[in-house]
């Protein structure tokens, strides 16, 4: 086989490009086959000469021992595990890293049928070993090296999200502050301006606190069964710890009655956090002196907690960014998404659904989404007497 493979090393490796170029990605490349197909043929062939000369000692050194017990050792196994890394740089998948050798066995058993080449059992399982070891330290090269790509980002992505929530922290208690030490001077009055700013910044100190605590719940929830509660509650104590942000943005904030029947199911907390997040995302962009509504209503089998705001619309394209972490809106610099994209967990972490709908030249409606639930009041009332 080794001759067979000396003699006829072009054209195989042309089948293989040729084999990688039909699939869905692109064709061979110079950097894919660099430490790919060309060395590993060149490395089998030596292995099976090695074999044939009775040296032994040799082909496990160049190819590895069967079942890969040296193979992380061996020439064939640092060469595949660089092959792996490649491939993963260039954008491929790991089936896409199991085809480049899959693509040269198959290569080498079409050309012998078609040039009546014959081949001894030995030869073909000293392939098979060589093709096996070399499939398993690329993909394990391959399988590691992405990891630890997704690590490295996962990192940057929670020190960027770390970074933005201390700057808002520092930015908030600066102000803050600042505002106090002009109040302690006894010039200036605590219902003027600067109280006002106070407060504000006050308000904004909470919600950082909470977005951040709600963030935490979530990245370690455990999953629960939940409770069935009643929504009046949950707007209720929505609107009482909104009030004072809603004070200190000068916003007009309606909160229609609720029907106290409505019952959901859900983490209680978890939900109330992500409607304190809409809330707040609703002060901070509505224009000032405007209405937010915190309205909960049912349909069906469906209730629906909406949170309308009166920030002029949205710009062409912000409803399928509005939830992606760390996005803004015209151009202002501070993240919503953080707020936003928790939220957005934080519901569907409890079955639910949550959405924006844009009302062009008027605001937007943020509409939390979940299944209605009886509760036990409810229930009781309907059980016969009795029972």
């Amino acid at each position: 086989m080794y001759r067979f493979l000396l003699n006829n090393r072009d054209e195989l490796v042309a089948r293989c490009k040729a084999k990688v170029a039909e699939r869905p990605r692109r064709a061979a490349t110079p950097e894919q086959l660099k430490n790919g197909v060309p060395l590993f043929l060149n490395q089998l062939t030596r292995t099976l000469q090695a074999e044939e000369e009775g040296e032994a000692w040799e082909s496990l050194k160049i190819s590895g021992a069967s079942g890969g017990d040296s193979a992380a050792l061996s020439e064939m196994g640092v060469t595949a595990a660089a092959h792996g890394k490649e491939l993963l740089k260039l954008g491929y998948t790991v089936d896409q890293v199991v085809h480049d050798y899959g693509d040269l066995c198959q290569a080498i058993t079409d050309l012998a049928v078609e040039r009546d080449a014959p081949f001894s059992v030995d030869q073909f399982r000293t392939l098979n070993r060589c093709l096996d070891n070399a499939i398993a330290d690329a993909v394990t090269s391959f399988s590691d090296e992405r990891d630890v790509g997704i690590a490295v980002k996962h990192s940057a992505e929670s020190n960027q999200r770390l970074g933005d929530l201390v700057h808002e922290l520092r930015s908030s208690i600066g102000t803050a502050t600042l505002a106090l030490s002009a109040l302690e001077s006894g010039s200036l009055p605590i219902s003027g301006a600067t109280g006002s700013v106070l407060k504000r910044n006050m308000a904004a100190l909470t919600t950082l606190i909470d977005r951040t605590v709600a963030e935490v719940r979530l990245a370690n929830a455990v999953p629960v069964l939940g409770e069935t509660f009643s929504v009046a509650s949950l707007v209720s104590d929505a609107r009482d710890a909104a009030a004072l942000d809603a004070t200190a943005r000068g916003c007009v904030f309606s909160v229609p009655e609720v029907d106290p029947a409505l019952g959901i199911r859900g983490d209680r907390e978890r939900l109330l956090a992500a409607l304190g997040n809409l809330l707040q995302n609703a002060f901070k962009f509505t224009h000032p002196h405007t209405d937010v509504t915190l309205h909960a209503y049912a349909a069906g089998d469906r209730v629906f907690i909406d949170v309308k705001d009166h920030c002029g619309g949205l710009p062409p394209g912000d409803v399928q960014r509005m939830f992606a972490p760390m996005s803004t809106r015209r151009g202002d610099r501070t993240h919503t998404g953080m707020g936003l994209s928790i939220a957005k967990e934080s519901v569907e972490a409890d079955g639910g659904v949550l959405t924006v709908r844009d009302v062009p030249g008027t605001g937007c409606i943020f509409t939390i989404s979940l299944a209605r639930h009886a509760l036990q009041g409810e229930l009781d009332t309907r059980l016969p007497s009795g029972e």
